[in-house]
């Protein structure tokens, strides 16, 4: 007989399946984004996004601009309340191109 404490604990081969079934299993949910390789192709990115949203302010500049002048009383803008939790949320009533 084995005399004294054991050194090692063995696993029940009931807890090792119950581990694996946990998995999950094929490819996981959701889009993938790959970072770019070049830090060039970094700042070109961000130049474009700033530029499409300097571009879709000054429309909207104009068109309520074109739209106050062209009524009898004056025209007032009302600006939703922003959302501090998710800002990369799409809001209701703007654009996402």
């Amino acid at each position: 007989m084995a005399q004294g404490s054991q050194k090692f604990k063995t696993q029940r081969p009931g807890a090792a399946k119950k581990q694996q079934q946990n998995k999950q299993k094929g490819p996981k949910k959701g889009g993938r984004i790959i970072a770019p390789k070049k830090a060039q192709v970094i700042q070109q990115q961000k130049l474009k996004k700033g530029l499409e949203i300097a571009i879709r302010n000054k429309i909207e500049h104009d068109v309520t601009s074109k739209a106050s002048s062209s009524l009898h009383k004056p025209l007032s803008v009302v600006k939703g309340a922003e959302g501090k939790g998710n800002p990369g949320a799409p809001r209701p009533g703007n654009s996402s191109k």
